[in-house]
């Protein structure tokens, strides 16, 4: 027998109510009704006594607050209360589980996540099990108690209750709820209940996912459930979507039904709720989470869907309004979407087309439809002094940085030739290009008061100082002459300045500083600003002055010492979304950067002040002392075979050019180097006008170098030196082909270096 005696006088005298005394008396008195058993398990057959037990519990649940919780009397009954609870479930008597489940939901929404964890397990056995109950009611509460349950669950307790979900086969029991709702008259919130239980069961363990988006007749039912009016099951359809596509291959397989993403357009319409439109921009967010689910996507609702993103961007009727709504508002999500500008894409043209420099521009500058009066013929520098008056916006730090993001986007996959003065937005272009540029020297000055306790800032001056990275290289000639220009003229006053600073923090990381999250942001600021730096001449030669290229060097050579590998994702706060930290299957292959972010850029650096040291006879030997210059060809060359991320390779490839080594290399390519001028093993000669040869290999050139064998001429066969020899042996007869007078043999020999 349990009682509470022991603890009356003292709970008394601590405040609580008689009320709340009377009935943890009741409880106690019905729960004393049956036996406790070893491990403190209760149990009673007796179902009168069961539901007796139910209704106290139900009572005396109705006074547990969290101030209540902190006397023993009561926090001490929570846990007599949840086993009792598991003990009546597990009986699963049809006359008292339909209380029973009711209570549990009330108890599950009572009980606040720091008590609940350490009953989840226990609570979760018996409520999985019983989700596929024939009883309407009973099966209703259960996926209500998941739902919340899942909702509070700790991350330390994942693993022991996918074991559960596994045990019980949940998942299985409600697909087959979801399945058979349509064509019974079952009540709306079965469906919402089932699929929101199942949605928060699939992002958070997502082995269950594949045989979810692999059954086709319950595909087929959230198809036909999609065109329901009800709100409740627009958001539900579309969080279980959304599960669905944190798989890659479930994404695709989403794609390849055009309605879903037209569906997904609709419900980011203002006609909708909140949270229905929120729930779709979270889905096509998902959907463009890789390079080929996103073109997929555009292919089928591209300018709808950029449409609706931008006047989520701007269907608030004022910026306060907006700066109101919380992190998760419709414009946030918006915002993030519209990111999606990093891809290149047919959606570029639509967002240029909807005024997206504009639409930027009101919400970084307040007064900028006043702008809209200036003359376009102003000079920059005149812009820069008004776009200086004016540079003020409500818009709130976190939002900045998914601005910053889309205009670099924007301008990295802008077309080459594209004119913004005959599209009619050189101006708007002009005023943001500033705009940037104004953030991204503030930036640097950031740099210097940068702390632990002031990540958002740090966000800000990272996206900030991308963008103008991605201008001033952008592939529109346009905007990188433009951005290059604006960029030398705001920085005239303090640019020299930051030059020594910004080589000063990966000096320190040389030097043995240890730096902690922050300080790896610090360095991908500084290295993408020194960047921008080096697409100024005059600034390039600043650092080569202040021997950066030896710290370039150097920070390379550490770096590929200790593989400081950090992906952008984790150190940006904008970025780091517990949705999409969920997902399986998706290729890593298309990454530019990857997680080689700071050799990534530290090469980029390299490349371009090898780019200027070319014209101005400095050899980046001459700049670094403890490195010789073939150790860095060889570290370059293993970059370039080695590392997963393009950019990395792609600048490592580009800088061994500098070096007179061209190309990739690859296991066989030093064996088929090696055969080149080896007379045993070739098949064709190249002969010169000076009655010179050279020695080749057919296969190699015709797959490497078809020029070099013009089709339609007959190529006679010459018997080799060693005729009788190689006949004897069965050796092919070596192709004699004759070259113009104009070839010469060192640059032959140098192509076919190069091709081999």
């Amino acid at each position: 027998m349990r009682s509470s005696a022991k603890h009356g006088a003292a709970a008394s005298n601590s405040g609580v109510s008689r009320h709340v005394l009377t009935l943890h008396q009741r409880l106690y008195h019905a729960l004393n009704l049956g036996s406790w058993e070893k491990r403190g398990r209760w149990h009673c057959s007796d179902i009168e006594i069961q539901r007796m037990v139910l209704r106290s519990m139900d009572a005396f649940l109705e006074c547990i607050s969290s101030e209540t919780l902190q006397y023993p009397l009561v926090k001490d009954s929570v846990v007599d209360m949840v086993r009792a609870l598991e003990s009546i479930l597990e009986f699963k008597s049809q006359s008292v589980l339909r209380l029973a489940s009711k209570v549990a939901v009330k108890m599950i929404n009572i009980l606040p996540s720091s008590v609940l964890q350490s009953h989840v397990l226990d609570i979760m056995l018996p409520l999985a099990d019983l989700l596929s109950s024939q009883q309407l009611q009973v099966a209703i509460s259960c996926a209500t108690a998941t739902n919340v349950v899942l909702t509070k669950l700790s991350s330390r307790h994942e693993r022991e209750l996918g074991q559960i979900l596994e045990e019980t086969k949940a998942v299985d029991h409600i697909v087959h709820n979801v399945k058979q709702f349509c064509g019974n008259d079952k009540p709306i919130e079965y469906f919402q209940e089932m699929a929101s239980a199942l949605s928060k069961i699939l992002w958070r363990w997502p082995s269950f996912r594949y045989h979810v988006w692999n059954d086709s007749k319950f595909l087929n039912l959230l198809d036909a459930m999609k065109l329901m009016s009800e709100n409740a099951v627009k958001v539900a359809v579309l969080q279980l979507y959304s599960s669905l596509a944190l798989c890659g291959n479930g994404a695709e397989k989403l794609l390849e039904n055009g309605a879903i993403p037209q569906m997904m357009v609709r419900c980011m319409d203002n006609s909708n709720t909140n949270l229905v439109r929120t729930e779709a921009f979270k889905l096509a967010r998902i959907f463009a989470l890789s390079r080929r689910g996103c073109i997929k996507m555009i292919s089928t609702c591209g300018e709808p869907l950029v449409k609706a993103i931008t006047s989520a961007m701007t269907n608030s009727s004022s910026l306060s309004e907006r700066v109101a709504k919380s992190q998760s508002s419709v414009m946030e999500e918006a915002c993030r979407l519209a990111s999606i500008t990093h891809w290149a894409g047919d959606h570029h043209i639509y967002f240029w087309k909807a005024g997206v420099d504009g639409l930027l521009l009101d919400l970084l500058l307040d007064n900028f439809p006043k702008m809209h009066e200036m003359q376009r013929e102003l000079s920059v520098h005149h812009l820069i002094n008004v776009v200086q008056e004016c540079h003020n916006s409500n818009l709130p730090l976190s939002f900045r940085p998914y601005v910053w993001d889309i205009l670099g986007g924007l301008a990295a996959n802008c077309a080459e030739n594209i004119n913004h003065e005959m599209h009619g937005n050189e101006l708007r272009l002009k005023i943001l290009i500033i705009c940037a540029c104004f953030s991204f020297v503030k930036s640097i000055g950031t740099l210097r008061q940068v702390s632990p306790n002031n990540p958002t800032n740090m966000s800000v001056c990272e996206s900030a100082s991308r963008a103008v990275l991605m201008m001033v290289y952008s592939p529109c000639k346009y905007i990188a002459s433009l951005a290059r220009s604006i960029l030398y003229e705001i920085l005239k006053s303090n640019g020299k300045d930051y030059v020594e600073y910004l080589l000063e923090i990966p000096n320190a990381r040389l030097s043995g500083n240890k730096f902690g999250i922050p300080g790896n942001l610090q360095l991908v600021v500084s290295l993408m600003s020194l960047a921008c730096y080096c697409s100024l001449p005059k600034y390039q030669e600043l650092i080569i002055k202040c021997k950066g290229m030896k710290t370039v060097v150097g920070f390379i050579m550490w770096w590929l010492k200790n593989h400081v590998r950090k992906r952008r994702a984790s150190m940006v706060p904008h970025l780091r979304d517990s949705l999409t930290e969920r997902t399986c299957c998706f290729p890593c292959t298309e990454e530019w950067e990857g997680d080689d972010m700071l050799l990534l850029f530290s090469l980029w650096i390299l490349a371009e002040l090898l780019h200027h040291s070319a014209h101005t006879k400095v050899h980046p030997s001459d700049n670094q002392e403890n490195v010789s210059e073939a150790q860095l060809v060889q570290e370059l060359w293993e970059i370039c075979k080695n590392h997963n991320s393009h950019g990395s390779r792609w600048y490592a490839a580009y800088i061994l050019s500098f070096f007179g080594l061209f190309g990739f290399p690859s296991k066989l390519g030093k064996r088929i180097g090696k055969s080149l001028g080896q007379k045993e093993h070739c098949d064709l000669k190249l002969d010169l006008v000076n009655e010179e040869s050279v020695y080749a290999h057919e296969v190699i050139l015709t797959l490497r170098c078809p020029s070099l064998l013009p089709p339609g001429i007959s190529v006679p066969k010459e018997k080799s030196s060693n005729e009788t020899a190689e006949l004897d042996a069965g050796r092919n007869s070596i192709k004699s082909v004759r070259l113009s007078a104009h070839v010469d043999r060192q640059s032959l020999l140098k192509l076919l270096e190069y091709v081999y």
